[in-house]
């Protein structure tokens, strides 16, 4: 597992531009997703939730309908973390 160490700013940005979608906002790695429905969204976010069991690494996030906001930082390493960044690749995986 990734270390829980706050990121700078430039290692957060040298990282951010290899996950398609990513971006920071709020000082938080952000990803808006979009599916055809609400079963395939709540479908997402059970499967999320797995992911996010296994690494004790739970995100922040909104669902309406068929949309998922997320959003992820490392609250105990005050900020973004390698942790946030392998989180979002194992989501990243998933939807392959």
């Amino acid at each position: 597992m990734a270390e829980r160490k706050k990121l700078s700013d430039e290692e957060i940005q040298a990282s951010v531009s290899s996950l398609p979608g990513w971006s920071i906002r709020n000082a938080k790695l952000h990803k808006e997703f979009t599916f055809r429905n609400f079963v395939e969204a709540f479908g997402f976010m059970s499967r999320v939730a797995l992911i996010a069991e296994g690494m004790n690494h739970h995100p922040e996030w909104f669902n309406v309908y068929n949309k998922v906001v997320m959003d992820l930082t490392t609250h105990d390493a005050g900020g973004i973390s390698n942790l946030d960044f392998e989180f979002a690749g194992k989501v990243e995986k998933m939807l392959q």
